[in-house]
Formats: structure tokens, C-alpha cells, sequence
């Protein structure tokens, strides 16, 4: 079989591209002067002979990738961890060869032992293995590849995903998923997706390349939702494992969003969850309301009930994560009718004048302002004797500045709160201060307090 060099290019074309950029350069440097019709031809024939180079190496790679798939390769040319045919061979300390991207991953992940043998490894250098280098080299061209064929074929060194690993992954749904595993099965499949989820990309994108997956992942929850025995842990690996197949990136997001057993299952972990899941549930509403178009499909679920109920418990290690979800929700408008009716206002404003997480509390309060009940709730709440002292004594200036424009939308819708303002002013100068020294919004909401 006669052999392909992919990389082999029509040096003609390559002289032509040369010396069309010179042209191009000299001509677009004379503004008055345009491209020559004999210019524009020329272009058109060389781009039309890189078109053509361009094929040849795509149908010659097609051809390399079919064949590579159908050859039997030798087992000794195989990585152990890929099962794949080895472009980089090289020698671990245990004496054992590895395809170089697949072993460096293995050891990159924490991992001293040998993944053959299980030998605790005395050091981690890797030694090229020259010999099965060149045995590899020579089979292929005995067989009509190219060495450099299967070598670009392979996936790229940062999200590697490898034959072992799909089959690793639909190993560990299966065991999951199904109703006939037992619950120690299902237990252990869950933990070890959580942390492969956890360490490494390729096993979030591989989540991302079917619905049915997401399904297979949830389903052990959906079977024993409605029981009151269902285990916990269980619940918190799969919980965070969608958590970490969240973060992968948009795609993942609007899949696991849009599987219409996901948000119900995070309501129901938000509510009566160990503390870990409840606050990895909030993380996981928070990393998918990143997007905007899951904003109104996660807000219309009735999820911002649980997430207010969990802030008013105060649990530290949940309170950032239940917090940065509630305002990345309220972005959306028709969000913040739901958090004021679901009553965010009186959960906030309590842990606010208590001077519970100020920082990140009173900029969700800034936000759900807008709405007339709102303002109407943290008149009643005593607010405007919090927030002066908030704007007083705080250091932070976003805090000031969240503060003085709560303060402004209150006191112009009931007027009755102006004798506070004006009793502070007199005592501290607080607002002059303020619109003098503040940010820019601050200075925007002084007043004439004449």
C-alpha cells in the first residue's frame, strides 16, 4: 500500500502565497492604490491550490484514522491506560511502558504506584523507551501508516479522552443506573464519578455528549426519592458530580439544566440534604443560572424558596454558595418578584442588621429594591436605621454605596422616613460625606436635604 505523507504540500502554492503577501503588503501600504485584477486572480489560484492540498491531507488522515481502527496492533505497542497504539513510549521506574500523555496524567492526579504492577513507585521519572519506539515506527511503515498519522490522530494532551476511559465511565453509569445493582454498587460507582468528575475534564465532556447520561447519573435518586431511607451519601456523590459536570462549560450547563430531573432533584437536596449537598446543590443552581437562558427555567421551579430557607439557617460553609445563587438568579427580573414573595427581603434584612455576611447580602437587597414590595417590607423591617449605620460605619465603599441606594429608593417612596435621614445628617453628615467622597452610583443618590 502506497504510503501518504500528510504533511506533504504543492511547493508551487507555497511560492505564490510568498510572494502574493509581498504584493498585498506593498499594495494595501498605498491607500489611494487597490488590489490589480491580475492580483485578485492570482490570490484566487493560489487559494484555489491550498484548497486542494487542504483535501488531500483531510482524505489522507480519514484514510489513516480507518486504518489505524482496523489494524491489529500489537498489544506490546499498546499503553496499558489508553489501549491505545503508544506515539511517545516510555519507561516508568517500575520497568513497565506507557504512552508518555497517558502515564504524566496518572501521575499528575496524585498517583505513586504503578498502574500495572501497583508497585509503590521510588521516583516518578520517565525514561524514553527508544527500542519500542522504533519497533512501533517500523510497524507502521510495514503496514502503509505513518507515524505521524496516527500520532496527530490522537486527542489533544489537555482533554484526552481515551477507549479506557469511555469504558470506564459507561462501567460506572452502568453500575449506577441500574435497578439491579445493589445499593453498595451504586454507592462506590457514585464516589468514583464524583472524583474523576472532580480531577479531570474529559470525564465532564463525556457527560456532555448525551442526555441519557445525565439520566443515568440521577436515576439511583429517583429510585429511592420517595423513601425516607435514602442514603445520604449517595445523594451528596451525585449531587456534587453534577456540580462538577456544571462547571464544564455552557454546553454542560444548558444539558443538565434542561433535563427535567435535575432541578427537581436539587430542591429536594437543598431541603433535607446533609449539610455538604445542600450547600454543593447551591453551587450547582449558582455555576447553571450562569447562563442566562437557565435563569427563568431554574426560577420558575419554586427553587428560590429552599435556597432562602437554607440562607435564614445561616449555615457558614453554605452561605456564600446559597447567596452567590440567589443573586445570579435575581439578574432576572421576574426572579425577583419570586425571592421577595418567597421572603428574601425579611431573611435578608436580618442577618444584615445583625452583620451577618454584609458583603455579599446587601447586594442581593440592592437588587430586589426594584420591586415595590420590597422597599415597602424593609420600611417596615426599621431598614433605614441599619443601613444608615451601614453607610456610617463601614469600611467597604461597595457596602456604603448599596446602602445609600437602598436608602434612596425607600425614603422617595415613603416620605415619612426622612426624619431619620435628616437627624443622621445633622448628627454625622453621613450622606454629604458620602455623596462627596464615594463612588460614582453613591453620588448620584445624594439628596437636597434642605
Amino acid at each position: 500500500m502506497a504510503k501518504t505523507d500528510v504533511f506533504d504540500s504543492d511547493p508551487t502554492a507555497i511560492a505564490k502565497a510568498k510572494e502574493l503577501k509581498r504584493e498585498m503588503r506593498k499594495l494595501l501600504s498605498e491607500e489611494e492604490d487597490g488590489l490589480s485584477v491580475q492580483t485578485i486572480d492570482q490570490l484566487q489560484e493560489a487559494l484555489s491550490s491550498f484548497k486542494q492540498a487542504t483535501m488531500r491531507k483531510m482524505m489522507a488522515k480519514s484514510s489513516s484514522l480507518e486504518m489505524l481502527e482496523t489494524v491489529s496492533c500489537p498489544d506490546e505497542f499498546r499503553c496499558p491506560l489508553s489501549n491505545e497504539l503508544m506515539r511517545d513510549p516510555v519507561v516508568l521506574a517500575s520497568g513497565q511502558t506507557y504512552d508518555k500523555l497517558f502515564i504524566q496524567k496518572w501521575l499528575s492526579s496524585g498517583n505513586r504506584t504503578c498502574p500495572k504492577t501497583q508497585q509503590v513507585l521510588p521516583h516518578t521519572g520517565l525514561t524514553p523507551n527508544l527500542l519500542i519506539r522504533d519497533m512501533i515506527s517500523k510497524w507502521c511503515k510495514t503496514v502503509g501508516l505513518e507515524t505521524t498519522s496516527y500520532q496527530t490522530s490522537l486527542v489533544d494532551e489537555e482533554k484526552a479522552v481515551t477507549r479506557s476511559d469511555r469504558e470506564i465511565f459507561n462501567s460506572l453509569l452502568c453500575k449506577l443506573s441500574s435497578s439491579s445493582s445493589n445499593l453498595q454498587d451504586q454507592k462506590s460507582s457514585a464516589k468514583e464519578l464524583r472524583r474523576l468528575t472532580k480531577k479531570g475534564t474529559e470525564f465532564r465532556a463525556l457527560f456532555g455528549e448525551s442526555s441519557e447520561d445525565i439520566n443515568r447519573l440521577v436515576n439511583p435518586l429517583l429510585l429511592h426519592g420517595s423513601t425516607l431511607n435514602q442514603d445520604e451519601q449517595l445523594q451528596e456523590d451525585v449531587i456534587t458530580t453534577l456540580l462538577n459536570v456544571s462547571i464544564h462549560d455552557d454546553g454542560n450547563k444548558k444539558l443538565v439544566c434542561e433535563n427535567p430531573n435535575v432541578i427537581p432533584l436539587l430542591v429536594d437536596a437543598l431541603r433535607r440534604g446533609t449539610v455538604a449537598t445542600r450547600s454543593n446543590a447551591a453551587a450547582t443552581v449558582f455555576t447553571l443560572s450562569a447562563l442566562d437562558s437557565n435563569k427563568a427555567l431554574i426560577g420558575k421551579s419554586g427553587i428560590l424558596k429552599p435556597l432562602i430557607d437554607l440562607l435564614e439557617e445561616g449555615i457558614p460553609s453554605a452561605i456564600k454558595d446559597v447567596a452567590a445563587a440567589i443573586f445570579t438568579l435575581c439578574i432576572a427580573h421576574e426572579n425577583r418578584s419570586r425571592a421577595v414573595k418567597d421572603g428574601a427581603v425579611r431573611v435578608l434584612g436580618k442577618k444584615i442588621s445583625d452583620g451577618l455576611y454584609v458583603d455579599e447580602l446587601l447586594a442581593i437587597l440592592a437588587m430586589l429594591v426594584t420591586h415595590w414590595k420590597a422597599v415597602e417590607e424593609l420600611g417596615e423591617l426599621g431598614g433605614v436605621t441599619w443601613l444608615l449605620r451601614i453607610t456610617r460605619e463601614s469600611e467597604c465603599k461597595r457596602n456604603k454605596e448599596n446602602a445609600i441606594v437602598i436608602l434612596h429608593t425607600i425614603c422617595f417612596s415613603d416620605r415619612t422616613k426622612w426624619k431619620e435621614i435628616k437627624e443622621e445628617e445633622s448628627s454625622h453628615g453621613t450622606i454629604t460625606r458620602l455623596a462627596r467622597e464615594g463612588t460614582s452610583r453613591a453620588e448620584e443618590s445624594k439628596w437636597d436635604l434642605g
